[in-house]
């Protein structure tokens, strides 16, 4: 069995700061939101970004079970639009298997968002399945990492790191 990856760990890696800034792109149930908005803890503030809102219910209702409701809010949004944020308002965006639902003309459209509400020097942590990882969706869906580095660097980014995370993910972080 391919092992997948843990979002506490992940986090650390990143080291994410406590009273940080963070925008969840495409949130999903929260997977990583919750585990966000106890590393940045109370003063810090998570941004669980959805297009679909059933998802954000389910976000709003673990948020409420574990006391994290003051850190997370929930907004429902097409990131290939907006993500409702304001410019430079943002420490850090997380986009874990976002890019491979994205369609392809479209994901340049998601990175510029990331950079217009990102501070400067802030981070962008893009997750996605490896093009050679047995389980995941389809292989013509994915997205190659260095494909993502390409993309970011037209909208400004600049590589920081890659992080080795699983055998079924890989992970870069980009700095504006």
């Amino acid at each position: 069995m391919a092992e997948m990856f843990n979002p506490k760990i992940v986090i650390a890696q990143l080291n994410i700061p406590t009273g940080a800034i963070v925008a969840d792109f495409g949130c999903g149930s929260g997977y990583f939101t919750l585990e966000l908005a106890q590393a940045v803890g109370s003063k810090g503030k998570v941004f669980a970004i959805d297009v679909v809102p059933e998802q954000l219910e389910s976000v709003r209702s673990l948020a409420q079970m574990r006391g994290l409701n003051e850190i997370i809010e929930t907004r429902w949004a097409n990131l290939e639009k907006t993500s409702t944020l304001d410019k430079e308002s943002c420490d850090w965006v997380i986009a874990a298997n976002l890019f491979f639902q994205i369609p392809k003309d479209l994901k340049d459209k998601v990175v510029k968002e990331a950079f217009n509400i990102l501070k400067k020097g802030g981070k962008m942590a893009i997750i996605d399945w490896k093009k050679d990882s047995i389980i995941g969706p389809p292989k013509e869906e994915r997205i190659d990492k260095e494909e993502i580095i390409q993309l970011a660097a037209k909208e400004n980014f600049k590589l920081f790191k890659e992080i080795n995370i699983s055998d079924t993910h890989w992970c870069v972080v980009l700095i504006k």
